[in-house]
């Protein structure tokens, strides 16, 4: 499953895990590690970032496709590594890090892409690049918010933190934490739904004959990636994470 701490991925409880779990089982006797398949969604995530680069609907549509195959591929090593009693930490740092690379790929594919690399070098608008960068930075940011908490425990030689000690210990923001669970803005710099929203937007500029979607859709990712760094970082500094 794309790694949450308290729950599964909505796309995973909907229909990924049907999917997954009849692919697991002709791979049990395969000779193929879970970790190999982890490199392999790492890749496939990487490579539907790129797709974005092809010109037009077509870009958009494969890497939605390569996204889900990504998704598909992160539910089966899980699923492979615990029917084998296969699992390791090297396999949950690989999957950790196919994350950082995958949604970082996609965001900056997505820049790239509002960019139109494909016109001539001077009439390139970099500044939609730049946006997409900064989308990318502010999911690996995020992920990172989080990681550390768990890193920087160890190093005091506490245990990892439980989902419990999420919760600020400021009442207002509490609340303002709550509010944007519900709402989940958030999810929208994720691999699946951020494909799902360039893909929205891929097909509204092919009926419209222009990068106009895109370029919206990549400055909204880029707010939300930077809004919700600042307020998970404060959300993990005021709770009883670090404690």
């Amino acid at each position: 499953m794309l790694q949450r701490r308290s729950d599964e991925h909505w796309a995973g409880r909907l229909y990924m895990r049907k999917i997954s779990s009849r692919i697991t089982r002709h791979l049990i006797d395969a000779p193929v590690s879970p970790n190999q398949l982890t490199w392999l969604m790492m890749l496939t995530g990487i490579i539907g970032g790129a797709a974005l680069l092809v010109p037009g609907l077509t870009g958009a549509v494969l890497a939605a496709l390569l996204i889900q195959a990504y998704l598909c591929l992160d539910c089966v090593d899980g699923e492979l590594a615990r029917w084998r009693k296969q699992t390791s930490t090297t396999g949950v740092y690989l999957d950790r890090v196919g994350h950082y690379m995958s949604e970082a790929a996609l965001l900056t594919g997505a820049g790239l892409r509002a960019a139109d690399l494909f016109k001539h070098v001077g009439a390139v608008n970099w500044m939609w690049a730049f946006l997409g960068t900064l989308a990318a930075l502010g999911a690996i940011m995020i992920k990172a918010e989080t990681d550390l908490v768990d890193v920087a425990r160890i190093r005091r030689g506490l245990t990892a933190v439980k989902d419990s000690a999420s919760v600020p210990r400021v009442s207002g923001v509490a609340t303002a934490r709550k509010l944007a669970a519900g709402l989940k803005f958030h999810r929208l710099i994720g691999g699946v739904e951020a494909s799902l929203v360039l893909l929205a937007a891929g097909i509204a500029d092919f009926a419209h004959g222009d990068l106009f979607f895109t370029r919206l859709a990549v400055a909204i990712l880029a707010g939300i990636a930077m809004l919700q760094t600042v307020l998970h970082l404060v959300s993990i500094v005021l709770s009883s994470r670090l404690k």
